[in-house]
């Protein structure tokens, strides 16, 4: 589905998934308002089904489908949580689902795919094997492909956690969502600006993957080239359907280097006590290393997913100067 959605599609996304996900927590912590200068309000997708916001996503998509399209299945691309997603939706729905997955995705992702009832396909670790490798099985087995955000009933699904956001914190001054492809920072556009349209929109990125960033100061949609972060949820570049998103609807990108990264993780994980991956940190570091626009505001952060290979934590690397 190559439209853009709006905020009716995501209203009617919101019913559609009721059923099959959580209406996660809005949690606080004293210290974090005190690092940061300004009060915080994160969103635990961590605590979402399949442990990440995508379950929304994949959802609508699965559930969206007429009777006959489904017959045949969904299909995708991709190294670890829309794949997970898409394959507890398809289970949900009593549908085959097979994820295209490159040779070196993590074990553990490798195994929640499975967990859920989902096939997969290995390919070479690049976006052109990844994409040929699904054109084929799509070919020949006339499987639904799911793209992981550049689908509108994707970015619909993603938007009904910022929707959750705004009806269950009041007077929210911006929301800081995190931008791998811009699915999710897609969708929280569309909710704020229908819901809450004096809130700014902040996407947060890593430095070693800025293809927003640097999209944004050119002007146009540049390729992501040769991401190197561990945040391996944000690697992936803005498609055609989240371009116009972050080029017009944020306020702008905010970068964040690996160290703030592990240590954002870390400080969630000592003082939330919350599972969250690497990912889902880069919107705080983000906030806490440009904290002078968010000072003394209420701030919405979503923290995007929990799914974190335990036997690699990073924490090692991190200071421990904000351990306080």
């Amino acid at each position: 589905m190559k439209t853009a959605p709006d905020i009716s599609d995501v209203r009617a996304a919101r019913e559609r998934i009721m059923p099959h996900v959580h209406q996660t927590p809005v949690l606080t912590c004293g210290h974090m308002d005190a690092l940061a200068g300004a009060r915080l309000f994160f969103k635990c997708e961590n605590l979402q089904k399949v442990g990440a916001f995508k379950a929304r996503g994949a959802c609508n998509a699965v559930y969206s489908l007429t009777d006959e399209a489904a017959g045949a299945g969904v299909l995708t691309h991709s190294s670890g949580n829309h794949g997970q997603a898409l394959c507890y939706a398809a289970a949900r729905r009593g549908i085959p689902a097979t994820v295209v997955m490159p040779e070196n995705a993590p074990a553990p992702k490798k195994a929640a795919v499975r967990g859920y009832g989902g096939t997969i396909v290995e390919c070479a670790p690049t976006t052109a094997a990844r994409e040929e490798t699904a054109a084929r099985i799509g070919a020949e087995t006339g499987a639904e492909f799911v793209h992981p955000y550049n689908d509108s009933r994707v970015i619909a699904g993603q938007g009904t956690c910022a929707l959750e956001l705004l009806e269950q914190v009041d007077g929210l001054d911006a929301v800081i969502a995190p931008v791998g492809g811009g699915g999710l920072v897609s969708g929280t556009c569309i909710a704020v600006k229908a819901l809450a349209p004096d809130t700014l929109v902040h996407a947060a990125e890593p430095s070693g993957a800025d293809d927003a960033w640097r999209s944004r100061r050119a002007g146009r949609m540049l390729p992501q080239e040769d991401p190197r972060t561990i945040a391996d949820g944000l690697r992936t570049g803005l498609g055609e359907l989240t371009w116009p998103f972050v080029s017009r609807d944020i306020a702008g990108v905010l970068l964040s280097e690996e160290r703030d990264i592990v240590a954002a993780m870390r400080l969630i994980w000592e003082r939330m006590k919350l599972v969250v991956e690497p990912s889902a940190a880069v919107p705080l570091a983000a906030m806490l290393a440009h904290p002078e626009p968010f000072r003394e505001k209420r701030v919405g952060i979503i923290l995007s997913g929990g799914n974190v290979d335990l036997e690699a934590l990073p924490f090692s690397l991190a200071p421990r100067d904000r351990d306080g």
